[in-house]
Parts: structure tokens; sequence; C-alpha cells
């Protein structure tokens, strides 16, 4: 056979295998365990009445609010390699973008190996106190460290991913991690709940001007202190872990200076960081649409993860060939807009 007619039959061969392996990534893991962050009776001063509410329309589709029961799913990938990824899904502290952001990402992460953990946390405009979120975020991390081995996970390979005023949520788990936002309930507080690595996709950093306007800063207002205790920029040591950041230059929703911001502190303090700003993109586009700028950051996270040993050398799968449950449009959704002339921030997640 000729060099031209063995390229053909390749080419035939992976456009054969493309569609079984695209299935594969997506039916590769078992159904997602459920962990109740808290012990019964640890929430005592619970203000949600009624339900969990599940969006039905517009940018909400598939949002989750009105939580009174913080907890994690846990997905464990077919082929785990011991790394496991903490999810943040953006909402503005007013609801948490499931179906949007955090469960394609957990689909793409378990279909290279890695176990992916959705949080459903406290939101303040439910009524739980501003530190609600930091609360979970930490009490998850320690859960996760404490019952590694139980998971299937290696603790010292724990990391946080978030979107949007998700990544506000990981960028203050990554940088106070040695504040203690709750008294210890159990042994698993004694664990560090300090992330071993993090990924800041289009985030909320800061609160302090000119980046009050998101709706993170609104919803977070609530606590005197909110803009010095929680623009993460402020809180950079170098104990802070490495950081992975992606962000577009014309977000008019989370603006470009907010990871402009975390990456200068990152660098000041000696911390190992990457940055990548997209010449365009907007806001809240998860995994990004095919062919899009955005759309290179799975990859870049991926070979970022496997530089800093978190991620082992099979392929990398792009989230194209991810078998994704249908979701509604997310680019530019302004879950996190505050200075909206007609009030649109009671829509927006950042």
């Amino acid at each position: 056979m000729t060099i031209r007619g063995m390229a053909l039959c390749a080419l035939w061969w992976l456009l054969l295998a493309a569609p079984a392996q695209a299935q594969q990534a997506s039916a590769g893991h078992a159904g997602p365990s459920v962990v109740d962050l808290w012990p019964q009776g640890a929430l005592t001063d619970n203000p949600v009445r009624g339900p969990e509410r599940l969006g039905q329309d517009g940018n909400g589709i598939g949002a989750v609010s009105n939580i009174s029961r913080p907890r994690m799913e846990i997905i464990r990938p077919a082929q785990p390699n011991g790394t496991a990824v903490l999810i943040l899904g953006g909402g503005g502290y007013f609801r948490i973008q499931i179906a949007n952001e955090s469960r394609p990402v957990a689909e793409w992460l378990a279909a290279m190996g890695i176990t992916p953990v959705i949080l459903y946390y406290r939101l303040p405009v439910d009524g739980w106190k501003a530190e609600a979120p930091f609360q979970d975020a930490q009490r998850a991390l320690r859960l996760l460290r404490s019952h590694a081995a139980d998971h299937g996970i290696d603790p010292q390979r724990i990391g946080v991913l978030g979107l949007s005023a998700g990544g506000h949520l990981a960028a203050i788990a990554e940088t106070r991690f040695d504040t203690d936002f709750y008294q210890a309930v159990d042994e698993a507080d004694k664990v560090s709940s300090r992330p071993d690595f993090s990924a800041l996709i289009y985030p909320v950093v800061s609160l302090q001007p000119p980046y009050d306007t998101t709706r993170t800063r609104r919803e977070l207002g609530t606590q005197k202190d909110a803009v010095e205790a929680y623009s993460a920029e402020k809180h950079v040591t170098k104990a802070t872990p490495p950081t992975f950041i992606v962000h577009a230059a014309d977000d008019p929703i989370a603006k470009v200076g907010h990871s402009l911001l975390m990456f200068s502190a990152l660098r000041e303090h000696g911390v190992a960081a990457e940055l990548h700003v997209f010449e365009n993109g907007g806001h809240g586009w998860t995994l990004g649409r095919p062919g899009t700028l955005a759309a290179s950051w799975p990859r870049l996270f991926a070979l970022w993860a496997r530089q800093h040993r978190l991620l082992d050398q099979r392929p990398i799968l792009p989230p194209s060939m991810i078998q994704h449950a249908p979701r509604a449009p997310a680019a530019n959704r302004a879950d996190d807009r505050a200075e909206d002339p007609d009030d649109h921030a009671e829509d927006s997640d950042v």
C-alpha cells in the first residue's frame, strides 16, 4: 500500500472511531455520589423557605437557587488519575449555573480522568450571611482531602476551578485558606483547606473600585468589611497555589482588569501563574463555542495541568468530543452585571 493509501485509511479509521470515542467519553463514568457538607443540625440559622429552585427560562435555565442543603456531587471517572477539581459555577451569588457551567466542565474533566466535584453552595441572596459560600467551599475542600482515599483521589492534587462569580469563590478559597470561616464541627476540619492549584475562568476578583460594578459586589455587600475581606488580590501570598487564569479582553460583565489584578498580585509574590487574555469572547462562554478563541482554553488548561503533573499523558480530548446534555445558550450572560440602567442585574450572573 502506498503512503497516500495508508494515510487515507488512517483518516477513514479516525472518522469512524470519533463518534465511538465521544460516546465513551460521555458515558465513561458512574453517576455522581452526593455528599452533604454539614452534619445534621450544624446549620441552625437556615433562612431558606420552600424547595430548591431550578431555573426554567432565559439565562437561568438549569441554574439552581434557594439552596438550604449545601452539598457536593462527586463524579468518579472510568479511569481516574488521582486529581480532583472542585467546580464552582457562577451566578452572581444569587444562583449557580449548574447546567450551563458546572456540568459541562465536569463532563470534560471526567473524560480526561480527573475527578470533578460540583459544589452546591449557599447564596447570600437567599438570606445566608455573606460568608456562607466561603464556608461551604472551605468545608468541601477539607472533606475531599480527609476522605481522599474513599474517592480515589490524591490528597495533594485537589484543586478548584471557578467561572465568573464562581471564579471569585475559587480566588478566595486559594488566598484565604488560612482563615477559618467557621468553627470546626468534626475531625475533617483539622486538615488543610488549601487547594493545590486553581483555575479562574472569566472571574470576578476584586470588589474595589473601579471593579465594584458586579452583582457579586452587591450580594456580598451585606458584610461591612466585604471590600477588604473579599477582594482576592489583596490576600495573595507566597503560599497561594499555582493558578491558571483566562479572560476575554472585551468582557462587558467582569472586566478583564479583574484577571490582570490577580495575575499581577500572583507574580509579585512569586506564585506560579499563567494568564491568557483572548482578543474577544465576551462573558459566560464556559468551554467555548467551537471555532472561537475562547474554545482554546480547555486545551491550554490541560497542557498547564500536565506541566504541573496534575494530568497524565493520555490524549487531551477537546470538549467538542464530549456529548453534553442540552443546555441554554450561555455567551455573554449578564448574571454579574450590576450597572444596567434598567436594573437587568436581577438576571446578572457576575
